[in-house]
């Protein structure tokens, strides 16, 4: 109600903003295809005159929800801000569309009604059951089975890293990788074996649980057959945290002796000493990507695809100057 005396209609907000009632439907139902100088010309008018979109009776015309689960099919470590960046790339997007996210997990994945889903942490044991969902899907982290998926260019990440580190000088290259058997794991390694190949080198390659003490019992145990002058490629940062404690542990020195890479670039990159030269992926951007992916898809009724970012690289202290 505007002054207690008449309902607010589209019409008022487009004479008050001066804009035509197109142009605020257009801002209201579409705001990704038009101007940010429109949207704040239109929101500022529906701010003075308290107009609210009847989104509500709309969905239900439509038999809609307003609502996109996002499923997390892993473990959350709570220290590490990963899965907060990635929820507020993606509810920051679904607001802008009167969505709201809601955030599930493998126990009360069926509870209410949804429009779309957007998953992550897949495994091979998950692909069944995803296929049969009613609603549209997009997976964030890729995959080979089909589904639409957003995710950094994991092998092109681990090659960068692999032919840096050659590049200042390290003789021999260790991967330590991830033991799972999803998409993106299998891509590192192949950036990692492909620069590896190129050279001629033998490649080694060793597979732990995404967790840095079991990278660094494995230096630790392992660390009187490790020569100078090697540098360990990480699928994580998680484990090249580990890595890195483990060599100073040891009595090794970072960078000098032996250079240490990592993977994701969101937090603990940063806390490690020296800090982890590592592939920076934009989640928050990768959050709102998986976004407008699964809208577009609810919308058209069509898949979407795949949207791979391309790696940046963080330089850290862990590699020779």
């Amino acid at each position: 109600m505007y002054g207690g005396e008449f309902m607010t209609t589209l019409l008022d907000v487009a004479k008050k903003a001066n804009v035509s009632k197109m142009t605020v439907s257009r801002v209201i139902n579409h705001p990704d295809k038009v101007t940010d100088e429109l949207k704040q010309l239109v929101y500022e008018a529906m701010r003075e005159l308290d107009y609210h979109p009847n989104v509500i009776a709309k969905a239900l015309a439509n038999n809609s929800t307003r609502i996109i689960k996002l499923c997390i099919l892993e473990d959350i470590d709570t220290t590490e801000p990963y899965y907060m960046n990635l929820m507020i790339g993606i509810a920051k997007t679904l607001d802008l569309h009167q969505y709201s996210l809601q955030l599930v997990t493998r126990r009360n994945f069926d509870i209410g009604n949804c429009d779309g889903y957007i998953i992550t942490g897949m495994r091979i044991s998950d692909v069944d059951w995803i296929k049969d969902l009613k609603k549209p899907v997009v997976l964030f982290g890729e995959n080979r089975y089909g589904f639409d998926f957003i995710d950094t260019n994991n092998k092109a990440g681990t090659y960068l890293l692999s032919q840096l580190a050659l590049k200042k000088g390290y003789e021999k290259l260790i991967y330590v990788g991830i033991d799972s058997k999803e998409s993106f794991e299998y891509s590192r390694e192949a950036g990692y074996l492909q620069q590896v190949q190129e050279k001629r080198m033998v490649p080694e390659l060793h597979r732990f649980g995404n967790h840095s003490h079991l990278s660094e019992d494995f230096i630790r145990q392992n660390w009187n057959k490790i020569p100078k002058n090697t540098a360990f490629i990480c699928a994580s940062d998680r484990l090249a945290l580990g890595v890195e404690r483990a060599i100073v542990r040891c009595g090794g020195k970072v960078p000098d002796e032996f250079g240490v890479t990592g993977f994701d670039g969101v937090f603990l990159n940063q806390v490690a000493s020296p800090k982890i030269t590592t592939i920076k992926q934009s989640i928050i951007q990768m959050g709102s990507a998986c976004g407008e992916t699964l809208l577009d898809k609810i919308q058209s009724g069509e898949s979407q695809g795949s949207l791979v970012f391309e790696p940046k690289l963080s330089l850290g202290g862990t590699l020779r100057d």
